[in-house]
């Protein structure tokens, strides 16, 4: 049984201390580890997570190859040949891809080679045929003759045994998230299995009396749930499994039977929106921190000032459950709950999934207009993009206030956030400034 123990919890002194975005962010971090691993095939494996190197038993390609379609000859023969002046050569073999070379090429001998086959004996270049009498045909020459137009030097058009990835080299290494181009590379050395952590299972819970779902009707006083749906994308987006467990309301017992109910589906992190800012019910901060060790900050940014973070204990969990899962309690507000999702969530959920870096891709812009700033870090939403000297970077222009935490079409105005420090205070229009890209 879950013992409800209000004094379980650590508050910040005043609630005017702000504590730092990183300070708030390694605290969650320390807590988080990455969940265990799985086997999967390669076709499962898009987007998962490498638990161990990968070094490869092979070369690739296997064996020396042409470039180009051609044909396979001795460099030194192709010497001085022009348009004006071309090189008669006997052809001796034809090597399609998938053949095996049944001869060796010598001095003034050639063999006509697809792109891919291997090369035979002998040879050390490949003349393209647009270089040879196969694209500009001459008068005279019988079919196992071929005249060369141009020249090539030892390796031109050839694929070195090796070139691309040699035998026992490594490469791709743990805390990589597999993209197609890795799942390529896996294929082309042929591993068929690959071990990653398994996805992170993360509950999903809004709170509030306020709250309908899609599907009821709006009625005075009533809005709808939207953090649930965009939470579950953004966990799905950075790699998670979403666990929704629908709306809990303002009373001691229905959200302590929702946290109940997400602890038991064995999730590796908590995710609940509203109920931890100075003025929400005392009873969403009391049964959150009579479930484990909580701390409920006032965190130096904006939006998204109000945050909650701890563990929630489970005094049932068995061999298959945790007996301590991470809970991050975001702000109510949309546009709020969706930047401290990124700030705060995003690395928790890639540190869980075993990811190594959580960086958030970033670039610098120009400013299209002033911006002020209140002495905590701003996440501002933004539109960027590039002209002749680089990127431009715009906060306005969606046609409503985009800065406002409650007004969720900005964020699907914007492409990204400006970081505005909590150090400065003004900047300027045509000032530089780091922008987070979303997409």
């Amino acid at each position: 049984m879950i013992i409800l123990n209000p004094m379980k919890t650590t508050a910040q002194n005043s609630s005017n201390l702000l504590i730092k975005v990183e300070e708030a962010l390694n605290t969650i971090l320390s807590k988080v580890t990455p969940v265990e691993t799985e086997l999967v095939s390669l076709s499962q494996s898009f987007g998962r997570v490498l638990a161990e190197p990968i070094v490869s038993q092979v070369n690739v390609p296997p064996f020396a190859n042409s470039a180009m379609d051609g044909y396979a000859i001795v460099a030194a023969d192709s010497k001085d040949a022009s348009k004006k002046s071309p090189i008669l050569l006997k052809v001796i073999d034809h090597i399609p891809a998938g053949a095996t070379p049944s001869k060796e090429v010598s001095v003034q001998t050639a063999a006509r080679i697809m792109t891919g086959a291997p090369m035979p004996a002998g040879a050390d270049a490949v003349i393209r045929f647009e270089e040879t009498s196969e694209h500009i045909p001459a008068d005279g020459l019988s079919e196992d003759e071929v005249l060369l137009y141009g020249s090539v030097q030892p390796g031109d058009n050839v694929r070195l045994a090796g070139e691309d990835i040699k035998a026992g080299q490594t490469i791709l290494n743990t805390g990589r998230r597999l993209r197609p181009q890795d799942v390529g590379v896996l294929a082309a050395v042929g591993q068929a299995q690959a071990v990653v952590y398994r996805r992170p299972r993360v509950a999903i819970l809004a709170t509030g009396d306020e709250l309908v779902d899609i599907d009821e009707p709006i009625e005075p006083g009533k809005i709808r749930n939207s953090n649930e749906y965009v939470q579950a994308a953004m966990v799905e987006k950075y790699g998670g499994e979403a666990i929704t467990l629908g709306i809990a309301r303002d009373t001691v017992e229905d959200l302590t039977a929702k946290i109940h109910a997400g602890l038991t589906q064995n999730v590796d992190l908590f995710l609940t929106s509203a109920g931890v800012s100075i003025g929400d019910f005392d009873m969403v901060k009391t049964v959150l921190a009579g479930e484990g060790e909580m701390q409920f900050w006032q965190v130096g940014i904006k939006p998204g000032k109000p945050l909650a973070f701890g563990m929630l204990h489970n005094q049932n969990a068995d061999s298959r459950l945790s007996a301590s899962v991470p809970l991050i309690g975001l702000p109510g507000n949309p546009v709020a709950a969706m930047v401290a999702f990124e700030v705060f969530a995003r690395p928790a959920i890639l540190k869980l999934s075993g990811q190594s870096s959580w960086e958030k891709t970033t670039i610098t812009a120009t400013l299209d207009e002033d911006v002020t700033n209140s002495g905590r870090r701003h996440y501002m939403r933004a539109f960027v993009y590039p002209d002749e000297n680089g990127y431009r970077v715009t906060t306005r222009g969606s046609g409503v206030q985009v800065q406002g935490s409650g007004i969720l079409t900005s964020m699907v105005w914007a492409n990204g956030l400006v970081v505005v420090p909590e150090s400065v205070t003004n900047l300027p229009a045509g000032a530089s400034i780091q922008v987070w890209i979303l997409d």
